[in-house]
């Protein structure tokens, strides 16, 4: 019995086509080398499959990240080495540093741009440090893989308007959640005291309202 597919509405095709990012292919000289290299990062090993000719697919996911990586034998034209600003958004770059740093990446020292927007080519005008006022966006340390692939960790804590639907704020891990809980509650703790010290009997509104508008790149509560 054929079925009918339902005929999506002309505005539907073209107002609302979601086209998610979930995979970045990286090319590799080592498969074995690349994957203990990754998996020694922590992140997660999603599949090593093997095919004729030598062909083989490794998929591994940097931990709360929704894309995940492939590398293998026959999966990429490109030359080892070449895939360069790969870019991890972290809620603390220092965390996130001495981390990885602690399971083997050679990291590059916490740095921000010379012209704080965004990182130049390779090492040009970085400035040592975080950025001076921990800028959301603003502070980045990098790494590579074995084979010279290079990533940069970003430090974002609040996202600028528009790069979120309201309607579907969202955090991609339980840390990310809890650095996010741990903002809501210093800044409600200083809305308490505008408030005169009174305890506020609303607050898990107010953190929903404060969570949701930092996601969203909105005004946030005082």
């Amino acid at each position: 019995m054929a079925i009918q597919e339902p005929t999506p509405t002309k505005s539907a095709r073209a107002d609302h086509i979601d086209m998610k990012l979930e995979v970045v292919v990286i090319p590799v000289s080592d498969v074995d080398r690349a994957k203990s290299f990754y998996t020694g990062l922590g992140w997660r090993l999603d599949a090593d499959v093997s095919g004729k000719d030598g062909f083989r697919v490794v998929q591994v996911t940097p931990p709360g990240s929704p894309c995940s990586m492939i590398f293998g034998s026959n999966v990429t034209a490109a030359s080892p080495g070449s895939a360069q600003g790969l870019h991890l958004i972290v809620t603390d770059i220092e965390m996130a540093h001495a981390a990885l740093a602690s399971r083997g990446a050679e990291m590059s020292g916490v740095f921000h741009d010379a012209g704080g927007v965004f990182h130049h080519k390779g090492a040009d005008q970085r400035l040592p440090g975080p950025h001076p006022s921990r800028s959301s966006y603003g502070s980045f340390a990098s790494f590579s893989d074995p084979d010279g692939n290079g990533w940069l960790l970003q430090e974002v804590t609040a996202r600028l308007p528009g790069r979120i639907d309201t309607k579907g704020a969202t955090f991609t891990s339980a840390g990310d959640l809890a650095e996010a809980l741990r903002r809501a509650a210093a800044a409600h703790g200083e809305h308490e005291k505008r408030d005169g010290g009174k305890h506020d009997e609303a607050w898990p509104e107010w953190y929903a309202d404060y969570l949701v508008k930092e996601q969203s790149g909105q005004t946030l509560p005082t």
